[in-house]
């Protein structure tokens, strides 16, 4: 088995049964490619081709306000799929732009590809719809901790969330996911460092 589908198709067979024939037609759609740091892989306004599966590095989507300002949606890490959900299955322009924070590998699933997949193989319905489903758990989960949680709680399900992140994004990405400015970041860091 390649290696860059073996973690894939494992996370695969834990929703759903496939045969080994089935994995080489899903393996045989997927495109892969690699992404240097501060690449783009989705970009505002342009439909969504793909939807991207990360082998290893890390990717950030984020939204740019009227006033330029950018605000992080999602990292993506090793494992995680993404993409502009809306943007892919409707074919219509996106309002992400998502790019690579690191070099990375990623396998490129394109619409057309997963349609046909979906048709010839109806079980991967069910894989992706248990992806979907848990994919919109979590951001409900992320809403309701901004309205609800303090920056420093905030922060801490970040840490959880997202352990070795830290250590190649730029505080102000992280600020902007948790929605605070990177000054009050460095202040819950240095406090918590002192504890």
């Amino acid at each position: 088995m390649n290696n860059e589908f073996s973690s894939l198709l494992i996370n695969i067979k834990k929703q759903i049964p496939i045969e080994s024939s089935e994995s080489t037609f899903f393996t045989s759609l997927l495109r892969p490619a690699r992404v240097k740091q501060g690449e783009f892989i989705e970009k505002f306004g342009v439909t969504t081709a793909h939807f991207i599966h990360v082998v290893s590095g890390c990717l950030m989507t984020y939204y740019t306000d009227k006033e330029a300002h950018d605000h992080v949606i999602q990292f993506a890490m090793a494992g995680w799929w993404t993409g502009d959900l809306h943007s892919f299955t409707e074919q219509v322009p996106s309002i992400y732009t998502t790019r690579a924070l690191a070099d990375s590998q990623v396998l490129y699933l394109p619409k057309a590809d997963m349609d046909r997949l979906l048709e010839q193989i109806p079980k991967f319905e069910r894989f992706f719809r248990i992806l979907f489903q848990n994919s919109l758990v979590t951001h409900q989960n992320r809403i309701i901790q901004n309205f609800s949680a303090t920056a420093e709680e905030r922060y801490e399900t970040f840490l959880q969330k997202y352990p070795s992140l830290e250590q190649y994004v730029p505080l102000k990405y992280i600020a902007s996911y948790l929605g605070i400015t990177p000054e009050f970041l460095s202040k819950i860091r240095r406090k918590r460092m002192e504890r």
